[in-house]
């Protein structure tokens, strides 16, 4: 079986590494000169399927109002003149019920503990080495109220057999010493120790250098103009290479994999299929650590300002707020103010003065639920939109759609997984499909 993926993001080379596994002949392509270029580069670092909760819940939208005048505000939203946005907003908005709450929790940590299950299958298999932790992730509470309302996860934690601790200030400090110094910012906190951290980049790099291994071949540097399809079916891509001017070549394959997560939804609509993944931008900083004993042990994320905290081996990274204005990549001085803010208040062993600042987009759907299996289009099957999340549930998502694409049963659940739930179809494509600029 012949399989083309989209993109050499962490959830694309997953897939093709669980692909090529499974006896597929797997080809990769990416616009980019090499694997994790874009949003897997620089993220949190975080593996953490107990903190795997849905954005939409109930009280954020009134948490998001009061956000829209708060100088370091979480987040941040800027027209960006499409009324795709405004749907999407809305779409989200609707999601936060508590009913709607609970079922997005569940299936987002069904996927996300198979996929750390799978993680460390992986890295017992194979020896694989990304700088990662297995100590756990704390998350930080600056306020009363923030302990208080921590009920109605651990409620959820409990019911899945989620280990977790509930702890006090002084229990914090007991799980990372490194905040001792900053003791009198927060009240409390909640430990998941199950949960990992590592290197994203990193993994990446080291498992595409194993799918190669097993034949997958990788065309970095290649725009994907468009999908072919002949009666309701993908039979192949359309590739340009740079410098070639107008020339095309088309790839043949029995299957085709979608992973371009926040470029997927322009690639499906000259074909009808409307896919509600938004990009979400975030930041990061990643410095030298200058104090080993004044930074994590593991991840620390701050509730107040949606900041993850994770220790590399010798390096800080910061990272997390979102903004929601499109496929804008520029660097905000402002957020990297508010980055800063939290690294000085909770852990100054990291050295800001030579720290590099980064953004990426992460790939949205209103559920906070990624986008996995077939589509409307035969041959055709989905990979995105796993959002703040998909470090966490790529090596799960990309077993599960490895299974999937290749006739075999998943280990786990995955029929509400799929773009069905939103409706997902397949309207008669124009006489002329055209492509948008973001797939190539």
């Amino acid at each position: 079986m012949q399989v083309i993926v989209l993109g050499s993001g962490v959830i694309g080379t997953t897939t093709a590494y669980y692909l090529a596994r499974a006896g597929a002949d797997v080809t990769v392509i990416d616009r980019q000169e090499g694997p994790a270029r874009e949003t897997s580069f620089a993220n949190a670092g975080q593996v953490s399927p107990g903190y795997s909760t849905p954005w939409a819940a109930p009280g954020i939208p009134l948490k998001a109002l009061k956000w829209l005048f708060q100088r370091h505000a979480p987040l941040r939203i800027r027209p960006d003149g499409t009324l795709f946005q405004l749907r999407w907003l809305a779409a989200m908005l609707r999601q936060c019920s508590p009913a709607h709450y609970a079922t997005n929790k569940e299936r987002l940590m069904r996927v996300a503990h198979y996929s750390r299950d799978c993680l460390r299958e992986l890295r017992a298999e194979t020896g694989i080495a990304y700088e990662q932790r297995t100590a756990g992730t704390l998350q930080l509470f600056r306020s009363a109220a923030q302990l208080e309302s921590v009920g109605r996860d651990t409620d959820v934690l409990r019911e899945l057999g989620v280990p977790f601790e509930v702890l006090d200030r002084a229990g914090v400090v007991r799980a990372e010493p490194g905040l001792a110094g900053a003791s009198e910012r927060f009240v409390g906190g909640l430990r998941l120790p199950g949960d990992e951290t590592g290197d994203c980049h990193l993994f990446t790099n080291e498992l595409a250098r194993r799918a190669q291994a097993l034949g997958v071949r990788f065309r970095f540097g290649t725009h994907i103009v468009g999908l072919c399809v002949q009666a309701g079916e993908v039979t192949g891509v359309e590739i340009k290479a740079p410098g070639d001017g107008v020339r095309t070549e088309v790839l043949r394959a029995d299957r085709v994999v979608l992973a371009l997560g926040s470029y997927s939804r322009a690639l499906l609509e000259p074909w009808g299929l409307e896919l509600p993944v938004y990009p979400v931008k975030g930041y990061s900083l990643t410095m030298p650590i200058a104090d080993a004993g004044a930074v994590p042990q593991s991840t620390v994320l701050d509730e107040t300002y949606k900041i993850a905290l994770t220790r590399f081996d010798d390096r800080l990274r910061v990272g997390g707020m979102a903004e929601l204005g499109g496929f804008d990549l520029r660097l905000d001085p402002a957020r990297r103010a508010t980055l800063e803010k939290v690294v000085r208040e909770l852990f100054p062993g990291g050295d800001l003065t030579r720290a590099h600042f980064w953004t990426g987009l992460r790939p949205m759907t209103p559920d906070s639920t990624p986008v996995i299996g077939a589509s409307a289009l035969r041959g055709l099957f989905l990979n995105t939109g796993h959002g703040t999340l998909g470090w966490t549930m790529a090596c799960g998502s990309g077993r599960l759609v490895a299974d999937l694409v290749t006739g075999h049963p998943g280990a786990i659940r995955s029929d509400d997984l799929g773009l069905v739930r939103y409706g997902g179809r397949v309207q008669r494509p124009p006489a002329r499909p055209r492509t948008h600029p973001a797939a190539a």
